[in-house]
């Protein structure tokens, strides 16, 4: 398994955030993580990627103890955070070397040029991310995040805020990374989900409420009747 969490819980004084939460996600899935506002997405991803410290628990990306060896663990994964903090100063190629050296990828120059290829960035390599739409600047922190070919890519709400254009081209980019490496992302689209995912966690007050193949969905939940939508079944276990 890529990622393996077992135990996993976070406080903010009195609030728990993370209430001791338990998954793994194999090679080749992309996995969903769903819930509303608050419901712990973020604080589990941040913990995953080793910038919040658990209270309890552990975890585990590509063999690596997130907690032990943090370093190690995130050189095995690639992070797009939710506000995809960029340099807006910097030129788009320019950028891409600068998270090259951060992440040791040698020989550079080739790797890049294959990262604006996949995605779609070799247009608009010459521009200062400034200049860019919201569309590219997703393009640009998913190309950094894929850039050092990392087993394990974690999005948070890679999709927010985009047009429907757009995140067609973001859920293609999405699904051919997918495609050998494992994908846990975070959206509040079910769409989204529904389109891109076999399977899907849902979460809500720090709990894991279901945790199940799209097309089990409805066996794994009790529910108040058949054939309900994925929409459906996130507000029935959310709603509370």
């Amino acid at each position: 398994m890529s990622i393996v969490v077992n135990g996993l819980t976070k406080r903010y004084d009195t609030q728990l955030a993370v209430d001791a939460i338990s998954f793994s996600i194999g090679r080749g899935e992309i996995v969903g993580f769903l819930g509303p506002n608050g419901a712990g997405k973020s604080t589990t991803m941040k913990m995953l990627t080793g910038y919040l410290r658990p209270d309890s628990g552990s975890a585990q990306v590509g063999g690596v103890d997130v907690i032990q060896d943090p370093i190690a663990a995130r050189k095995k994964m690639g992070y797009l955070t939710e506000l995809n903090a960029l340099y807006y100063d910097m030129y788009v190629r320019e950028y891409l070397f600068f998270i090259a050296e951060l992440q040791q990828v040698s020989p550079a120059k080739p790797a890049i040029e294959k990262i604006l290829q996949q995605t779609g960035l070799l247009a608009e390599s010459h521009k200062q991310i400034a200049q860019l739409s919201k569309g590219y600047k997703q393009r640009v922190g998913l190309a950094a995040a894929l850039l050092h070919d990392p087993e394990v890519l974690i999005l948070d709400e890679p999709t927010s805020g985009l047009d429907p254009n757009q995140l067609i081209e973001i859920r293609e980019l999405i699904k051919t990374a997918g495609a050998d490496k494992t994908v846990l992302f975070s959206t509040h689209i079910l769409q989204e989900a529904e389109a891109i995912c076999d399977r899907v966690i849902i979460i809500h007050k720090g709990k894991i409420k279901v945790d199940s193949l799209l097309n089990e969905l409805h066996k794994k939940v009790s529910l108040p009747r058949q054939g309900m939508s994925l929409e459906e079944i996130f507000r029935h276990l959310t709603s509370s």
